[in-house]
């Protein structure tokens, strides 16, 4: 039975997870985002205590 031999199979799955580590990741990383979030206003509130008084 072909399937028990290892031979060819075991170079597949060498090459196929060397493609996957090498060859894929640098390709979809390069891909651009285009909707990438900007700063619309960068001043900050002003901020004002309340002084109740709890008792």
């Amino acid at each position: 039975m072909p399937q028990l031999n290892p031979s060819p199979w075991f170079m597949i799955l060498l090459f196929t997870w060397l493609i996957f580590s090498t060859v894929i990741p640098p390709k979809v990383l390069a891909h651009k985002y285009p909707n990438e979030p900007n700063v619309l206003n960068s001043k900050t509130l002003e901020t004002t205590p309340w002084n109740w008084q709890w008792y």
